[in-house]
């Protein structure tokens, strides 16, 4: 049993108050593993049941303790993180619903994670799979529908949800269009004449009559198009192209930022286009093109040549 009925009671309340709040439902999993998880070390780690007295008297060793048994079963960095993360969130729930107060939960600082660049798709390499995506299948309506998704990814940076949950009343697509990405926050995102006339090719072609409140995209049986046949396209076309593993359908939004930057687009205005909360998750960017350059200086540059 993972800790007393009680502990369990609470945890259930805590992820029903977190759907209320609009989290995805992925991230409310996410969050229920990790709760299980820590509540099962501390009912091992105690030897007992675990109730709200348990939770409210953890202390620093308590807590040290569960990270480092996280970290010997393999628990990378980042998944360390983003479990306290959910325990502190538990914890922050458990402030206002129970009056427990532990500062030495919330005080806990996750381990420190080494920035993960991300690896854009370069100009050349995205013209040339665009350009291939439309003789990919036999249906030319599918190869209009895959080439369209790509490019809504590609030239709006569009998360592959995003692209996916667009439904026909929002077709023809407009200049500028309104979507709800991650975490149910809205954005406005220019949408490139190329990308509105890909879609309108793919309706003119696509033999379903699809309704205005349904899906956008479908698949062979009329349903909404799935991220995995995006994908599979993706791996198809990188084979044929010989681009690495990292050619993926969110590369290519990846690609979209990387490539605004490179041609001058300013940090701020990139944010809001991809729907970061904050300039810190943007400024990944930065370091990517610092990385770029400093590749070009050393196989170009004479004086760095000249130390080979």
């Amino acid at each position: 049993m993972i800790g007393s009925p009680q502990a369990v009671s609470l945890m259930q309340r805590w992820l029903e108050a977190a759907h209320v709040a609009g989290m995805s439902e992925k991230t409310i999993e996410a969050y229920q593993r990790d709760v299980f998880g820590f509540l099962g070390f501390l009912t091992s780690y105690h030897g007992g049941d675990v109730g709200l007295r348990t939770l409210a008297n953890l202390n620093v060793t308590d807590m040290r303790a569960w990270m480092a048994h996280e970290r010997g079963r393999g628990l990378s960095a980042r998944s360390l993180a983003r479990a306290l993360s959910a325990v502190k969130g538990f914890y922050g729930w458990l402030h206002e619903a129970e009056g427990v107060d532990n500062p030495s939960v919330l005080s806990m600082r996750s381990p420190k994670i080494k920035p993960r660049l991300p690896r854009p798709v370069e100009v050349a390499d995205t013209r040339e799979l665009i350009s291939m995506v439309d003789i990919q299948h036999k249906e030319a309506w599918v190869g209009a529908r895959d080439k369209a998704v790509l490019l809504l990814l590609y030239g709006c940076g569009m998360r592959i949800s995003e692209a996916l949950g667009l439904n026909c009343g929002q077709a023809p697509l407009p200049e500028v269009l309104r979507i709800v990405g991650k975490g149910k926050k809205e954005r406005i995102l220019p949408v490139l004449p190329v990308a509105r006339e890909a879609v309108d090719a793919y309706l003119k072609t696509c033999p379903y009559d699809l309704p205005i409140d349904g899906p956008l995209f479908i698949g062979m049986r009329g349903k909404r198009l799935g991220a995995r046949a995006v994908q599979k396209l993706m791996e198809a076309l990188r084979r044929q192209l010989g681009l690495p593993s990292t050619a993926t359908p969110h590369a290519l939004r990846h690609s979209f930022a990387t490539h605004l930057l490179e041609a001058g687009g300013d940090l701020r205005t990139i944010q809001e286009l991809l729907g970061h909360a904050s300039l810190s998750s943007t400024q990944v960017y930065t370091n990517l093109d610092q990385t770029r350059l400093m590749e070009v200086y050393e196989q170009s540059h004479p004086a760095a040549k000249s130390r080979r």
